[in-house]
């Protein structure tokens, strides 16, 4: 999913600022887009199938940035193609059993704004273990 300015029809949003903007990645917009573009160019080439999945590491680029745009690579030209993208990870530092999805609607990054797919949120809100939670989502 591209980052956007638009969530769409949204009568009320709630946005999410970005975390570690400028700690683990580039906060500025420029610097950003420099960077991931460099990682991608380092990845290996070669005809390969495109994946259903991508697990990837998330730390800061400094640590992860090459193996990250190794992953990425195997799916940038397929870009205007993907109609969603599911992020899972780790609770870092709250306690938690089972998964959270964050209330936000949108997630600010240096890029632009990245929105939350409602309709997905609302039907995996309807499983069991799945809640509704900042906690998880929140600042370092």
């Amino acid at each position: 999913m591209r980052p956007s300015g638009n969530l769409g029809n949204a009568v009320s949003t709630r946005i999410r600022p970005a975390a570690v903007a400028g700690l683990f990645y580039p906060g500025d917009a420029t610097e950003l887009r420099d960077a991931v573009s460099e990682y991608l160019s380092q990845a290996p080439t070669g005809a390969r199938p495109v994946p259903k999945a991508l697990i990837v590491p998330h730390a800061g680029y400094i640590y992860s940035g090459r193996i990250a745009g190794a992953a990425y690579s195997q799916v940038v030209h397929r870009r205007k193609q993907i109609r969603r993208i599911v992020l899972i990870g780790p609770s870092h530092r709250v306690y938690l059993r089972g998964m959270a999805v964050p209330s936000a609607e949108g997630f600010q990054s240096p890029l632009g704004m990245v929105p939350v797919d409602r309709e997905l949120k609302a039907r995996v809100l309807q499983h069991e273990p799945v809640l509704q939670s900042d906690a998880p989502h929140g600042d370092r």
